[in-house]
Protein backbone atom coordinates (compact mmCIF):
# COMPACT_ATOMS: atom_id res chain seq x y z
CA UNK A 1 0.00 0.00 0.00
CA UNK A 2 0.83 3.59 -0.77
CA UNK A 3 0.32 6.48 1.80
CA UNK A 4 -0.39 10.03 1.45
CA UNK A 5 2.30 11.19 4.35
CA UNK A 6 1.40 14.74 3.12
CA UNK A 7 -2.04 14.08 5.05
CA UNK A 8 -0.58 12.81 8.08
CA UNK A 9 1.84 15.84 8.71
CA UNK A 10 1.52 16.49 12.59
CA UNK A 11 2.57 15.89 16.21
CA UNK A 12 0.94 12.42 17.89
CA UNK A 13 1.07 11.51 21.49
CA UNK A 14 0.97 7.46 22.31
CA UNK A 15 -2.23 6.03 23.29
CA UNK A 16 -0.77 3.95 25.73
CA UNK A 17 -3.81 1.84 26.24
CA UNK A 18 -3.64 0.31 22.86
CA UNK A 19 0.40 0.05 22.45
CA UNK A 20 2.39 -1.80 23.29
CA UNK A 21 6.22 -2.11 24.39
CA UNK A 22 7.35 -5.24 24.76
CA UNK A 23 10.87 -7.76 24.71
CA UNK A 24 12.11 -11.01 23.78
CA UNK A 25 15.04 -12.79 25.76
CA UNK A 26 16.29 -16.35 25.17
CA UNK A 27 15.69 -18.46 28.70
CA UNK A 28 18.07 -21.22 29.17
CA UNK A 29 19.08 -21.19 25.08
CA UNK A 30 16.02 -23.40 24.57
CA UNK A 31 12.79 -21.31 25.25
CA UNK A 32 11.75 -17.57 24.68
CA UNK A 33 10.31 -15.21 27.88
CA UNK A 34 8.28 -12.26 26.94
CA UNK A 35 8.21 -9.17 28.90
CA UNK A 36 6.94 -5.77 28.21
CA UNK A 37 6.22 -2.10 30.31
CA UNK A 38 2.72 -0.98 31.38
CA UNK A 39 3.85 2.33 32.13
CA UNK A 40 5.41 4.46 29.05
CA UNK A 41 4.73 7.33 27.08
CA UNK A 42 5.60 8.78 23.24
CA UNK A 43 5.46 11.65 20.74
CA UNK A 44 5.62 11.30 17.04
CA UNK A 45 6.33 14.25 14.36
CA UNK A 46 5.25 13.07 11.30
CA UNK A 47 6.87 15.44 8.15
CA UNK A 48 4.64 14.39 5.39
CA UNK A 49 6.28 16.34 3.15
CA UNK A 50 9.78 15.00 4.20
CA UNK A 51 9.33 11.83 6.06
CA UNK A 52 13.32 11.80 6.87
CA UNK A 53 12.31 15.10 9.10
CA UNK A 54 9.91 13.14 10.79
CA UNK A 55 10.58 11.65 14.43
CA UNK A 56 9.37 10.19 17.89
CA UNK A 57 10.86 10.11 21.50
CA UNK A 58 9.28 7.61 24.02
CA UNK A 59 10.73 6.90 27.84
CA UNK A 60 9.58 3.53 29.48
CA UNK A 61 9.00 3.73 33.48
CA UNK A 62 11.59 0.43 34.46
CA UNK A 63 9.65 -0.19 37.53
CA UNK A 64 6.42 -1.20 35.35
CA UNK A 65 8.36 -4.27 34.12
CA UNK A 66 5.51 -7.53 33.36
CA UNK A 67 6.74 -10.71 32.46
CA UNK A 68 3.99 -12.55 33.91
CA UNK A 69 6.20 -14.12 37.18
CA UNK A 70 6.95 -11.77 39.98
CA UNK A 71 10.18 -13.21 41.36
CA UNK A 72 11.46 -12.64 37.68
CA UNK A 73 10.35 -9.28 37.37
CA UNK A 74 11.81 -8.81 40.65
CA UNK A 75 15.01 -10.12 39.61
CA UNK A 76 14.65 -7.47 36.66
CA UNK A 77 14.57 -4.31 39.21
CA UNK A 78 17.69 -5.74 40.95
CA UNK A 79 21.11 -4.51 40.14
CA UNK A 80 21.68 -7.59 38.62
CA UNK A 81 19.72 -6.02 35.81
CA UNK A 82 18.08 -2.69 35.30
CA UNK A 83 18.72 -1.23 38.74
CA UNK A 84 15.78 0.45 38.98
CA UNK A 85 16.39 2.56 41.63
CA UNK A 86 19.43 4.08 40.42
CA UNK A 87 17.89 4.33 36.78
CA UNK A 88 14.47 5.09 37.07
CA UNK A 89 13.28 5.78 33.38
CA UNK A 90 14.55 4.16 29.91
CA UNK A 91 14.69 6.44 26.93
CA UNK A 92 14.39 6.20 23.22
CA UNK A 93 15.01 9.98 20.94
CA UNK A 94 15.38 9.51 17.39
CA UNK A 95 18.09 10.73 15.24
CA UNK A 96 16.89 10.07 11.44
CA UNK A 97 14.55 8.29 9.19
CA UNK A 98 14.95 6.72 6.46
CA UNK A 99 12.83 5.48 4.07
CA UNK A 100 12.88 1.20 2.82
CA UNK A 101 9.45 1.16 0.51
CA UNK A 102 6.21 1.29 0.96
CA UNK A 103 5.36 1.83 4.38
CA UNK A 104 8.29 0.71 5.78
CA UNK A 105 11.19 2.42 7.35
CA UNK A 106 14.15 2.71 9.70
CA UNK A 107 13.68 5.42 12.23
CA UNK A 108 17.79 5.78 13.81
CA UNK A 109 18.20 6.90 17.43
CA UNK A 110 19.35 6.71 20.74
CA UNK A 111 18.37 4.15 23.60
CA UNK A 112 19.22 4.82 26.90
CA UNK A 113 18.98 2.26 29.43
CA UNK A 114 20.85 3.09 33.19
CA UNK A 115 22.55 5.91 32.13
CA UNK A 116 24.23 4.14 29.06
CA UNK A 117 23.55 5.58 25.64
CA UNK A 118 24.09 3.64 22.35
CA UNK A 119 22.56 4.24 18.58
CA UNK A 120 20.09 1.78 17.44
CA UNK A 121 18.09 1.14 14.20
CA UNK A 122 14.43 0.58 14.29
CA UNK A 123 12.64 -2.02 11.66
CA UNK A 124 9.41 0.47 11.10
CA UNK A 125 6.33 -1.01 9.58
CA UNK A 126 3.14 1.63 9.19
CA UNK A 127 -0.02 0.14 9.66
CA UNK A 128 -2.13 2.93 8.83
CA UNK A 129 -4.24 5.67 10.08
CA UNK A 130 -8.29 5.96 10.76
CA UNK A 131 -10.42 8.17 12.26
CA UNK A 132 -11.81 6.79 15.88
CA UNK A 133 -15.54 6.81 16.89
CA UNK A 134 -14.36 10.07 19.15
CA UNK A 135 -13.20 11.59 16.18
CA UNK A 136 -9.78 10.91 16.92
CA UNK A 137 -7.06 10.42 13.69
CA UNK A 138 -4.96 7.74 14.60
CA UNK A 139 -2.03 5.84 13.13
CA UNK A 140 -0.24 2.92 13.84
CA UNK A 141 3.20 1.20 13.62
CA UNK A 142 5.01 -1.64 14.28
CA UNK A 143 9.03 -1.54 14.97
CA UNK A 144 11.31 -3.91 15.70
CA UNK A 145 15.07 -4.10 16.82
CA UNK A 146 17.56 -6.28 18.60
CA UNK A 147 20.12 -5.12 20.86
CA UNK A 148 22.84 -6.16 23.31
CA UNK A 149 21.91 -5.80 27.15
CA UNK A 150 25.69 -6.12 27.56
CA UNK A 151 26.15 -3.05 26.35
CA UNK A 152 23.94 -1.25 28.76
CA UNK A 153 25.38 -2.49 31.26
CA UNK A 154 23.34 -5.73 32.30
CA UNK A 155 25.77 -8.65 32.28
CA UNK A 156 24.52 -10.84 35.11
CA UNK A 157 24.23 -14.60 33.64
CA UNK A 158 24.55 -18.13 35.19
CA UNK A 159 26.60 -20.79 33.53
CA UNK A 160 24.43 -23.91 32.39
CA UNK A 161 25.47 -27.28 32.62
CA UNK A 162 25.14 -28.47 29.27
CA UNK A 163 26.50 -25.67 27.94
CA UNK A 164 25.40 -22.05 27.12
CA UNK A 165 23.99 -19.38 29.34
CA UNK A 166 21.12 -18.77 31.54
CA UNK A 167 19.82 -15.82 30.14
CA UNK A 168 20.31 -14.42 26.09
CA UNK A 169 22.65 -11.40 25.88
CA UNK A 170 20.35 -10.49 22.43
CA UNK A 171 17.01 -8.96 23.58
CA UNK A 172 14.55 -8.58 20.98
CA UNK A 173 12.67 -5.24 21.55
CA UNK A 174 9.11 -4.80 20.02
CA UNK A 175 6.69 -1.96 19.61
CA UNK A 176 3.01 -1.72 18.44
CA UNK A 177 2.40 1.72 18.64
CA UNK A 178 -0.90 3.29 18.54
CA UNK A 179 -0.88 6.90 18.20
CA UNK A 180 -3.33 9.82 18.39
CA UNK A 181 -3.27 13.35 16.33
CA UNK A 182 -3.21 16.50 18.61
CA UNK A 183 -2.39 18.99 16.10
Amino acid sequence: MSTDYASLTGEYTFDTAHSTVGFIARHAMVTKVRGGFNEFEGTIHIDGASPDKSSAEASVTVASVDTRNEQRNGHLLSGDFFEQDKYPVMSFKSTGVSAKGDDQFVLHGDLTVKDVTKPIDFEVEFLGTTVDPYGNTRIGFEAKTTVSRKEFGMTWNAALETGGVLVSDKIQIELEISAIKQS
